[in-house]
């Protein structure tokens, strides 16, 4: 615990809540949607900004949010006019985007493999304090979307149809849902990394559905596990000397499997706990 003393111990729990707080409030939506996977397209596709950061020598973040932004609405709008598949645009968004940013990566100046594995597993310890700005900012703008229009949102994810029909703006949701899981995908890619993003924002809301039931309940539990991951997760790495965005991911995974027991064990109690129900007595057939 000594370490946590140091300021870029400090600056990585900051960061790391953050991302806990406001991965999972967006991630509810995305599995409500069955698009779990499109953070790994997005997260792809962020490597190239990244590239491109560190190529044109801008902040490898901002770089990320932008050239992110234009994928996911890119393939937000390829999904809406229907000439592609959704995950046909996903398979093109993962191929496009590692080979971009390995590329860009490679051509820039700075050290390529080094920088490549930083934003591939990452480096939360290394966040500077402008870093920090850009995913509190960040962070606190799409928990306060997610949060505030959380019932168009839901609307949207359970029944596109219906909240067209409802007067609902549904290509801007739908395009905001979009930006906001590029603009999440790029500042978690400092916590853990653009190969385990899509984790932190799948494996909490799983883990929060094994022992809830409502939508809001759901959420709740969900950002709990995330921020309690998030947290443990550089406690843990400081102290174990392992990787913080692995162990982040791991913890989210022990969390899941804790409430799928849970689950379990309280289903069984419920099921003894009911009344046994009285067998009917056969049918009576009379014969003539």
């Amino acid at each position: 615990m000594e370490l946590l003393t140091y300021p870029f111990m400090q600056r990585a729990l900051i960061g790391a809540l953050i991302i806990g707080l406001a991965a999972p409030a967006l991630g509810i939506y995305l599995v409500q949607r069955r698009l779990s996977l499109i953070g790994d397209g997005i997260g792809h596709v962020a490597l190239t900004g990244v590239g491109v950061g560190l190529l044109t020598n801008n902040s490898p973040v901002l770089a990320a949010v932008l050239v992110a932004t234009i994928g996911a609405v890119g393939v937000e709008l390829i999904r809406e006019r229907g000439r592609t598949s959704g995950d046909l645009a996903l398979a093109l968004l993962f191929y496009g985007g590692i080979a971009g940013g390995v590329v860009l990566v490679g051509l820039s100046d700075n050290k390529g493999n080094s920088n490549l594995m930083q934003y591939l597993f990452g480096s939360l310890i290394t966040t500077s304090e402008q870093d920090i700005a850009v995913i509190g900012g960040l962070g606190a703008a799409v928990l306060i979307a997610m949060l505030a229009l959380r019932p168009a949102l839901f609307a949207l994810c359970n029944d596109e149809e219906y909240a067209r029909v409802s007067g609902l703006p549904v290509r801007t949701l739908n395009i905001l849902l979009a930006v906001t899981t590029a603009v999440t995908v790029t500042i978690a890619m400092r916590t853990v990394g653009l190969l385990l993003v899509s984790a932190l924002m799948v494996v909490p809301v799983a883990a929060a559905q094994q022992v809830t039931r409502g939508f809001r309940s759901t959420m709740a539990v969900a950002m709990l596990i995330g921020v309690g991951a998030a947290g443990a997760g550089i406690v843990v790495s400081a102290e174990a000397d392992t990787a913080p965005g692995a162990t982040t991911v791991l913890l989210a995974l022990a969390a899941f499997l804790g409430t799928t027991l849970a689950g379990v064990l309280r289903r069984a109690v419920v099921r003894r706990s009911r009344p046994p129900v009285a067998a009917e007595p056969p049918d009576v057939v009379l014969h003539v």
